[in-house]
């Protein structure tokens, strides 16, 4: 059997659909109580209730799984969700630690991010050699997920079979919510993006970060991490490929990326009076600013890990955003 936690976000729900295609039997998804399952919907998975949490409710869900993909976890960039965030990201892996040692789980695949890692200096590449400390992290979530990858690695030292992945940001379809990228592609394809700023980032593609996460539960060494990473990308050419891919025009405003941190206070203002979901914060301005150079070389010697062409998943995130009606 095998038991995926956060089902219904967007790694979740497409590395059972990943799951699915291939053939794997006995999957089995944990919804927290009151919570939709439409993005599960028509595949063949059994939907247990359980709360990350809730530790009793694990070790139900867990009972006879030879993997847990332990997916959940929350990412906000609001500063009013940090207690919340970490509650979500470090006590509820704690739990997941605690309910796999109890049910006798056979191996536990934990998505970290490479926000976990100390930020390289300029000019220098992010490997998994990398530091892991949240004393040195900039942000809460970058704290919240450095926390809990040293739970996981700390658990896999104690005895526990355990592996680590680090995506990048994540992109790309069946992005029902949706989450912050996927909510900035809707924004530009609507032409709801009155302006954008420099910078760049690496994107990954959700669908190569569920196979990625299936490599690793085969393939992977316990108390390993790996970096999935996928291609660096300007914002501009970001926006871009949304405009071609949707036919709509991407903004033509550019603004100085310095300007915008030091009005970034403001930022929050603006969304609320619009309305909108926050698409740039002072984090997000932070990330694209930042030393975005990583490698997935491990990966890719030891799980045959590949990234697809980053135009692939520009094009496949917006037709399927067509598709649902949501553009």
């Amino acid at each position: 059997m095998i038991v995926v936690t956060g089902a219904t976000g967007l790694v979740g729900n497409v590395l059972l659909r990943n799951l699915n295609a291939a053939g794997v039997p006995g999957l089995r998804a944990v919804v927290r109580r009151g919570s939709s399952a439409n993005a599960i919907a028509g595949l063949d998975v059994e939907i247990v209730e359980g709360d990350i949490l809730d530790r009793e409710s694990l070790v139900r869900a867990f009972r006879g799984a030879e993997v847990v993909y332990h997916v959940g976890g929350m990412v906000s960039m609001s500063a009013r969700k940090c207690d919340e965030m970490r509650r979500t990201n470090v006590e509820g892996t704690r739990t997941v630690l605690a309910a796999c040692r109890e049910a006798g789980v056979g191996r536990l695949v934990y998505t970290s991010s490479v926000h976990a890692f100390v930020k390289p200096p300029q000019g220098t590449c992010l490997s998994e050699t990398a530091a892991i400390d949240p004393g040195r992290t900039c942000a809460a979530y970058d704290h919240s997920k450095a926390e809990a990858t040293l739970l996981v690695l700390e658990a896999a030292r104690e005895g526990l079979d355990a592996v680590v992945v680090h995506p990048s940001g994540i992109i790309g379809p069946y992005d029902y919510r949706p989450s912050l990228t996927g909510a900035t592609i809707l924004a530009c394809a609507r032409g709801r993006l009155r302006a954008s700023v420099r910078g760049a980032y690496d994107f990954v593609d959700v669908r190569d970060v569920a196979q990625g996460l299936m490599a690793a539960a085969e393939r992977g060494r316990s108390g390993e991490g790996y970096l999935l990473t996928g291609h660096t990308i300007t914002v501009a050419d970001l926006l871009g490929a949304i405009a071609r891919a949707s036919g709509t025009p991407a903004p033509r405003l550019c603004l100085p990326l310095g300007f915008t941190k030091r009005v970034s206070f403001l930022i929050p203002i603006y969304y609320k009076l619009m309305r909108e979901q926050p698409l740039f914060t002072k984090y997000s301005l932070d990330v694209i600013s930042s030393n975005c150079s990583m490698t997935s070389e491990k990966a890719g010697t030891e799980l045959g890990f590949r990234a697809r062409p980053f135009r692939e998943t520009i094009e496949d995130t917006v037709n399927w955003f067509r598709e649902q009606g949501m553009l």
